[in-house]
Order: structure tokens, then sequence, then C-alpha cells
């Protein structure tokens, strides 16, 4: 009989771990090869186009189009301060002049005779590359970015939000099936990467956040507490784009479930050291997982088997990744050997799943994973 397999999330104390820091458009690259980098470095730098400023100057002086330009006070290509003059009448007999002044800062970038507009570009926004991760630089793309390369420990999520940060691990429960609460916060955590067990409370993350948090992982979480810390029903989405000031990650599922022994004990061994974390997670086509890197110095130990998935059986928990029922825990109740029509009208290998609540529901086996006990 075919056994029935299934990814999981990956974890591991040791592998190979690239990243890739590329600049949006060509740049400056302030690395080279063989250097040694810190998680904060800044690899590469470069400036964007600044926001454009359309201002109708015929209809802003009630002249005609063709006259904008020889009663601009500043040419194509100037520099103008907000408040700063930047157009006038010639009024009449030399009084009533109508000045206008910039509601911008910026330059002149053009100045059109046939539509009367005046086009007005937004200071150069800076725009900086860090490195991640501390490592070594293995690779330079002139004018573009680099590669970092380091041994590491690694963790995915199953959810997060917010972008990269990084701090020192920091364990604040005691046991990976304790509830992450504000009393387990305190103001000596600033800048931590803070590790709870089990569900994390809203609570938690506001005090997380107060107290100058970097990132805050944890089991679990109640969506209603999602939904109170954003404000908003995140619905299906690209996190990570989140400005909330922390980044949030989950490494089981919604709800109150426990952080994975393994998972739990592998922060533990690493407590202390820099972590970096990103929140970012897409559950759709091109899939992204939060993560959690801890670099390790290079050496020679052999590199750990990752533990990502294994055979899907009776009785073994998994979580759901896919909506309608996205983040829900269960078991493997049944593994029916045809293809079951799904809502959609396609057919797909499918299993049973009892959920915690008791109740058995029928989804793709392509979308669970197990969860390692």
């Amino acid at each position: 009989m075919a056994h029935a397999y299934t990814p999981g999330l990956k974890v591991t104390s040791r592998m190979k771990y690239k990243v890739i820091r590329m600049l949006p458009i060509k740049g400056e690259v302030n690395v080279k090869v063989g250097d040694t980098v810190e998680a904060d470095k800044i690899v590469a730098a470069t400036y964007m186009p600044g926001d454009v400023y359309p201002l109708n100057m015929a209809n802003l002086l009630a002249i005609p189009p063709k006259d904008v330009a020889s009663l601009m006070l500043h040419s194509e290509g100037e520099k103008i301060e907000e408040g700063e003059p930047l157009a006038q009448t010639a009024g009449i007999f030399g009084k009533f002049k109508k000045i206008y002044k910039s509601p911008y800062s910026g330059t002149v970038e053009t100045i059109s005779d046939v539509t009367g507009q005046v086009i007005l570009r937004g200071p150069d926004i800076p725009v900086e590359v860090r490195a991640y991760i501390s490592g070594k630089v293995i690779d330079v793309a002139p004018e573009v970015g680099c590669t970092v390369e380091n041994d590491a420990a690694f963790i995915q999520g199953i959810f997060g939000i917010g972008g990269e940060t990084f701090g020192n691990i920091k364990i604040a429960v005691d046991t990976a099936d304790q509830t992450l609460t504000a009393a387990d916060l305190s103001k000596d955590m600033r800048g931590c990467v803070v590790v709870g067990g089990a569900r994390m409370t809203v609570e938690a993350i506001e005090a997380a956040r107060k107290f100058g948090v970097a990132a805050i992982v944890s089991g679990g979480m109640d969506d209603q507490d999602l939904r109170d810390f954003l404000g908003y029903d995140l619905g299906v989405a690209i996190t990570g784009s989140e400005k909330k000031g922390i980044t949030v990650v989950l490494t089981e599922g919604f709800g109150d479930i426990a952080m994975a022994s393994r998972t739990f004990e592998l922060f533990k061994a690493f407590e202390g050291h820099e972590a970096s974390v990103n929140g970012a997670t897409q559950i759709r086509a091109g899939v992204m997982r939060p993560e959690i890197i801890i670099p390790l110095d290079a050496g020679s130990t052999d590199a750990e088997p990752e533990h990502s998935g294994g055979f899907l059986e009776l009785g073994k928990p998994l979580r759901i990744i896919r909506d309608p029922y996205f983040g829900m825990i269960g078991t493997v109740k049944a593994l029916p050997s045809d293809p079951h029509v799904l809502g959609s009208g396609s057919k797909a290998r499918v299993l049973e799943v009892e959920l915690n609540t008791g109740e058995a529901v029928i989804v793709p086996r392509a979308n669970v994973e197990l969860i390692e006990v």
C-alpha cells in the first residue's frame, strides 16, 4: 500500500542558511566577498525617486497655460522648500500680485506650457538593506546586492505578522504549555526575541510592544486577539508589512496550543543567542513561512537532519494550513483512498480530520501538515 506523505514545518538545530539581500533598484553595495557582517550591517543602499506632486498652476494663478513658464520663480531642476514662493503673477501696474507658495519640498521636475501643469518631485527616499543575519558574504552582485551565509539553527512558524528584526533570545515562561501573559514581560526584554509557550494573549503582545521587544514567539493565539491587535480582519493576504512596532510569530496555530516540545527545547538551548526573525507569511501559491534563524559559529559539526514532515497515519496530530480551517488543530480520522469531489468541482486526495472541537471535516491532503510531538 502506498504511503501518504505530507510536509511539515522545518525545525533543525544546525543547517547551512543563505539569504540574498537585494536592492529594489541599482545602488551601492557596501561589502565584498569574504566580509563578516553582523545582522544590522547595512550591506547595500540606494535612493528611490521621491513622490510626484502635480500642480495645475494655470488654474491656481488663473492664467493661460502658455504664460505659466514666464511666471515661474524656479526653473526645471531647481530645488524648492515648502512655503517658498514658486510662481508669481505680474499684477496690475505692479500691484495686486498673486504669489503661489510651494506646498511641498522637492525639485521642479517639469513645467508645461501646454497643460499649465507644474510637476514637483519630492526628496529622494533612502533605501537601506541590512544583512538580516550575522555571517559571511559569499557572493556580491555589483550595484544590486549580496548573499550572506552562516551555519544556523532554523525554526519555521505557521503564521506571523511584522517584518524583519533581530535580537537576543529570552525565554519568558517555564514550560511549552504555559500561556504567555503580560505579567511574563518586563522592561529588561527591550530589543529581545521573547519566547512563550502556548497561547499568547493580546495583553502580552501590547506589553511587549510597550517594553520595546523586537519579536514575540509562542505556540498559538486566538484569532479574536489577532483582530484586536491589528484593528482589522486580516483575511487571506501576504503579511509582513504591518507597522505595529513588533514582529509576532506563531509556531503551531490558532488557539490555546502548546509549542512543540522540541521547538521549545531548541529555543531554551539557544537562550541569550542572537536570532533573526521575519513574520512574513503567505498561505496560498508561493507559500512563505515566518522564520527564526539563530546564527552559529561556523564549524565542522554535521548538519542535523531537518524535521519537516512525515507519513500520514490515523491518530497523528496535524494542523490545517488553508482556509476555511486555517490554523486549526486536529488528528487524522480517516484516509480515503479514492479521490474526493471538492466544493470547487475538482477532484483531490483527501483525509478526514477530527478537530479539537470534536467536529470532523474533509480537507485535501495538500492542505495539512503534521505536528511534531
